[in-house]
């Protein structure tokens, strides 16, 4: 948590690479902590559908984001 609010304030850097640098690792972070809710909310059968509805995308975007084998990952 501390880390997240690390890198929320250097959004906010007087240097700009420094700010871009700090919303490229909280967007890998993101993805990070989305996959795994996902991962989690299928898990508990949610369907597809809700999902897509909860992240504001569609049910074929959230679908092949997450839905193949995870050989294929």
């Amino acid at each position: 948590m501390e880390d997240l609010v690390r890198l929320t304030r250097a959004t906010g850097d007087d240097d700009p690479l420094k700010a871009l640098a700090a919303v490229a690792e909280l967007r890998r972070q993101a993805e990070r902590l989305e996959a795994v809710q996902v991962r989690r909310a299928r898990a508990q059968g949610l369907p597809w559908i809700r999902i897509a509805e909860v992240l504001g995308v569609s049910k074929q975007a959230v679908h092949k984001k997450y839905g193949g084998r995870r050989k294929d990952r």
